[in-house]
């Protein structure tokens, strides 16, 4: 990916306001907690409203909701973009290695991928998470484990399609190894794909941990945002109407999965040639558009 490849992901302004969104959350995570006060700690009376005091109000247990939405994000963000980067990592090596190879060794890895594609995957999830002891790695272990077959799949039928080209013949044929042969030529052709894989698993996994924490099968001791949620549930938080204890901690998985979906997004629109294609049609022909936007062209194609 060259620099002029970065350029048009910045200038899409899909992929503009989610690197905005996402990198802001991030910036939060990693120097938020270092100006807040324990998010543990038991600052005033239980379910106070939002106010000067508490900008978020308190939990049922009386300590400070704003300190644990910010530290919060901190573990969920690292297990979800650390899971997401696994995933891809695990389901590009197993994809590689099937697609390139082919014959024996792919079909013994399709069927590999297809049983765990055909295994229900929350039920999995949930049984695994509770047989591990809890704690941020072992939600990151369940999540690898249960989320790599699908994109080892699609990067499969990549490399598949990639594997017939000249260039690639052509290093095999000069005596390259294959592991430098898919290292520094398949891989490089796929680094949208394995980008936008890397997106749709972080989001996979932001939601995956964050319904695992929330029926108690993390860390409860941990302040992410799964386990604010579980903690606004313990402490009936509907019942009573204390909004404020779920509400910001809902609004910061939606903010984040929304930011990495407009990526994706982005990503898709400069990578995929049809897209790109179809985007470019649209632009030139806008310029044949008239006042009252009468042209020919423009009716036959927008149908006005």
């Amino acid at each position: 990916m060259n620099r002029l490849w970065y350029m048009r992901i910045w200038c899409n302004y899909k992929a503009r306001l989610g690197i905005i969104i996402v990198g802001s959350f991030i910036i939060i995570a990693l120097i938020g907690p270092i100006f807040f006060e324990d998010p543990n700690a038991y600052v005033d009376t239980p379910l106070l409203e939002p106010s000067f005091s508490h900008l978020f109000g308190t939990t049922g247990q009386g300590q400070d909701v704003f300190a644990q939405t910010i530290a919060g994000a901190r573990a969920t963000l690292f297990i979800g973009f650390g899971s997401g980067f696994l995933v891809v990592l695990f389901g590009l090596i197993v994809g590689s290695v099937a697609g390139y190879f082919g014959k024996r060794i792919d079909n013994i890895l399709s069927l590999l991928i297809n049983i765990f594609l055909l295994m229900p995957g929350l039920p999995l999830m949930v049984i695994i998470a509770a047989w591990l002891p809890p704690g941020p790695f072992s939600i990151m272990g369940v999540l690898v484990f249960t989320g790599w077959a699908w994109n080892a799949r699609v990067l499969r039928s990549q490399v598949l399609s990639l594997r017939e080209i000249d260039y690639v013949n052509a290093s095999i044929i000069i005596g390259e190894s294959n592991m430098k042969v898919i290292i520094y030529q398949i891989w490089p052709q796929m680094l949208s794909l394995i980008m936008a894989s890397f997106i749709g698993a972080t989001v996979y996994s932001i939601g995956a941990q964050v319904g695992l924490e929330f029926l108690g099968l993390g860390d409860v001791d941990k302040v992410t945002w799964g386990n604010n949620l579980y903690w606004a549930t313990n402490d009936l938080a509907l019942l009573t109407g204390s909004w404020w204890t779920f509400v910001p901690t809902g609004l910061g998985i939606a903010l984040v999965s929304f930011g990495l979906t407009l990526i994706n997004y982005g990503i898709d629109e400069i990578a995929n040639p049809r897209l790109l294609s179809e985007r470019t049609l649209k632009t030139r022909l806008s310029t044949l558009y008239d006042r009252n936007g009468s042209t020919p062209v423009a009716k036959d194609l927008y149908g006005k």
